[in-house]
This record gives structure tokens, sequence and C-alpha cells, in this order.
């Protein structure tokens, strides 16, 4: 197989800041919220890969007092604890009507949940990035898709961007039905829902016994994970391990952790 091939395209895109107006408000089930968004500023923003992610910059609660970071000579933003940002993935954008779709998942208690869960059209967010894009190549046997509520956007868009008839396997840990939340591909697709499990339940997660049960068609395999840290860290273990996957066709990131309400982290090599 030709290495250059399998090399990851990285783009990087210009970081800038933006502000976004609520256009549309569209509730998909008990924990999800879409929410479309517009504005003038969107004249230039460019996503690539499904796995992207912007920065939400959130008004603190009560208020509609918006604190955006001031962004130096250098394109670094300087920290302010009056910011409140959180990380999401562009569900959808559309560059001929500048509508940006992300999805929110009502999942604790914190500003961004708070927010999402009373948005209404016209109120206004900042945004910054995406800082770049990290584009899978498309010539691999087969791809495995594992995340939870969290990563479904991506996993939606991941799969409605892959080309018709591409082997791919996916895992959600999620209640949301097919119906909340439908999983439309032109792909070969394989797809399980998982019931999740509590935090302090001693019995094997739904997710990992899935995992095990399902047979990889070939070591040709691309993973992407994206999920609670642990779970995430736990998953790559048992695939390197028990499954011999090889580490650098394996993309894993902490979307979230039981211990911060200040979202994930990237999962080491």
């Amino acid at each position: 197989m030709n290495h250059i091939a399998r090399t990851p395209l990285r783009v990087r895109h210009p970081l800038r800041l933006r502000r976004i107006h609520v256009a549309h408000v569209i509730p998909l089930s008990r924990n999800m919220q879409r929410i479309v968004f517009t504005g003038d500023d969107l004249h230039d923003f460019a996503t690539a890969a499904a796995d992207d992610h912007v920065k939400l910059f959130f008004p603190r609660p009560g208020t509609q007092n918006l604190t955006l970071p001031d962004l130096g000579a250098d394109r670094r933003t300087t920290p302010d604890p009056r910011v409140i940002a959180r990380d999401y993935t562009p569900r959808r954008f559309d560059p001929e009507t500048r509508e940006l779709t992300i999805d929110f998942v009502l999942h604790d208690a914190g500003p961004a949940t708070s927010w999402a869960a009373q948005a209404r059209p016209g109120q206004t967010l900042g945004m910054g990035g995406p800082k770049g894009s990290y584009i899978v190549p498309e010539d691999y046997t087969h791809y495995l898709l594992i995340g939870d509520d969290t990563a479904l956007p991506a996993i939606a868009r991941r799969l409605a961007e892959m080309a018709p008839g591409t082997p791919v396997t996916v895992l959600v840990e999620t209640l949301a039905t097919n119906t909340d939340y439908p999983l439309h591909t032109a792909a070969q697709a394989s797809i399980h829902r998982c019931r999740p499990t509590s935090a302090n339940s001693n019995t094997m997660p739904e997710l990992d016994r899935t995992l095990r049960r399902i047979i990889l068609p070939s070591a040709d395999t691309h993973v992407w994970i994206a999920a609670e840290i642990d779970t995430v860290r736990r998953l790559r273990d048992h695939l390197i391990h028990e499954e011999a996957i090889p580490r650098t066709q394996i993309r894993a990131a902490g979307y979230w952790r039981h211990d911060t309400p200040n979202g994930g982290a990237r999962v080491e090599d």
C-alpha cells in the first residue's frame, strides 16, 4: 500500500473570531437540540473534516452579555476568566446560505447546555475556529466509528459524507433511537446502538461487549473514537492489544470527562 496515500491530510485554517446569530432552533429529542446559526461573519467559514471542532463563546448565565477573548498579534487568545467557551462539532455548513448547523447534547447543567435549552432566534454567540482539519484517507478496507451522544454529530456527518459502498461499522452509546437521531449514509454500514451504562456500575458496558463481539473484517481498518476520556482510552487499548490495530490507524479523542465541566482532551498516542 502506498504510504503517502495513507498519510492523513492536515489542513490549517486562518484563526478568526466571529459573531453568529441563531436562525432556527429544532428540538431533536429529549436531550438533543439542533441550532442553525447564520451571519455575515460566516462568509469565509470553512470546515473540511467531519470531526472539526469550533469553540463557541457563551454569554454569562442569566445575561446576554457576550465576552469574546482577545486575539493577539500572534493569533493566540489571551486567557480571560470572563470568557465561557466550549468545543462543538459543525454538523453541517451551507456556504451559499451561510447557515451553520450545530447539535447540542443537553447532558448537564453547565452554561452551554443551559444556553442551548433556552436558545431563541436572534440570539448571538461568539465562535472561533476550526483551527484545522484532519482528513482521513479514503482507501482503507474498513472503517470503525465509536462514540457516545457527544460524538453523534461527527459520526452522522462522517457517514453522510462517505462514498457509496464504503464498509463501515458504527458503535454508538446512546438512548437516541434512529427516529430521534437518524444516521443516513450511502456507505455499507453496520450500525449498533448501545445503551449507556452507569458510571458506578460493576458490569462491563454494553459498548465494550459489542466491540468484543463484532468481527473486524480486516486489520486494514481505520478507527475513530470519541467519548468520555476514560472510555476512549479503554477501547483504544483493547483495539491495540487485542485486535492488533496499529496505533497509527486510530484517531482517539476524549470529548468530555467525569471530573471536569470544561470538556475533554486529546488521548495521548
